[in-house]
């Protein structure tokens, strides 16, 4: 699910930020553990640690060829 809030109050915001850098989070992250406080969900939030994916990239000639040109620099951008 996808909000967009707006008119958020500058305290507001300011909490916010202050806690995701001191715990590490995304801002994202510390709203939505907010508004599960706010409604009394915050046991209930459900957490994907992806460790089930960890280890499984399988290389691919194709993509490590994509991946690579992207680290070329051009020249004539940079002038």
């Amino acid at each position: 699910m996808q909000y967009t809030v707006r008119g958020i109050p500058v305290t507001v915001d300011k909490a916010l930020r202050q806690r995701a850098r001191v715990k590490g989070k995304s801002l994202n992250e510390v709203a939505i553990e907010a508004l599960a406080e706010g409604v009394g969900l915050e046991a209930h939030l459900e957490r994907r640690d992806l460790s089930d994916i960890v280890g499984t990239w399988k290389k691919d000639a194709a993509i490590e060829a994509a991946l690579a040109a992207q680290d070329e620099v051009d020249e004539n951008l940079w002038k």
